[in-house]
């Protein structure tokens, strides 16, 4: 990478990080051009060279958060050595990430990510691509190993995940979820609806 580029992509991030925190102080609201080139100190030229438009801020940052979910959920489901325990992984590392990470979980399970996440779809998962492979391969050779019920995917995607963004958009929402109780209590319950 050359130095330009390094420039380039330290800008980029420091962007980022920047509308990270104006959105954990502010929320959506509060995320301006004009409050990104303040607290970033790059100037609104540069803002719109690397992304385009505060839309495209917002994508990239939430493209950003998805990427350190999946990145954390990939190497826990690595360490495991079953179905059953894979599911316990999945489901644990997700609410840690939610806890741990609040900030970057709200701005996930905002109502603008999730329209955009419907909008560009295909996008997303293109540019996700790398690390959404190891999910489908665990899936597809726990699927083929007898280990898990052998419906579509995108089905055992939708009975392991729903109820995991359920209790996280819950707890960053209301609040009124015990966490550690989800943690203990929905990987059982989850590993029944896709057990063969």
């Amino acid at each position: 990478m050359s130095p330009k580029q390094q420039r380039g992509e330290a800008t980029a991030e420091q962007v980022l990080d920047s509308a990270l925190g104006i959105y954990a102080v502010s929320g959506e609201a509060g995320l301006t051009v004009g409050a990104i080139t303040r607290a970033s100190r790059v100037s609104a030229g540069s803002v719109y060279h690397h992304f385009g438009s505060l839309q495209g801020v917002h994508n990239a940052l939430a493209l950003r958060c998805l990427g350190r979910l999946l990145d954390a959920v990939v190497a826990d489901l690595g360490r495991t050595t079953d179905a059953r325990s894979g599911v316990r992984a999945i489901v644990r590392t997700y609410l840690d990430f939610v806890q741990t990470r609040p900030d970057e979980a709200r701005l996930l399970h905002s109502a603008t990510a999730d329209h955009e996440s419907m909008a560009q779809a295909g996008r997303i998962r293109d540019s996700q691509e790398a690390r959404l492979a190891p999910l489908a391969l665990w899936v597809r050779g726990r699927r083929e190993a007898g280990e898990i019920t052998s419906l579509p995917a995108p089905v055992i995607e939708a009975l392991v995940l729903g109820p995991v963004i359920a209790v996280a958009r819950r707890w960053l929402s209301v609040g009124d979820v015990d966490m550690k109780e989800a943690a203990r209590v929905l990987p059982d319950r989850i590993w029944c609806s896709i057990s063969p």
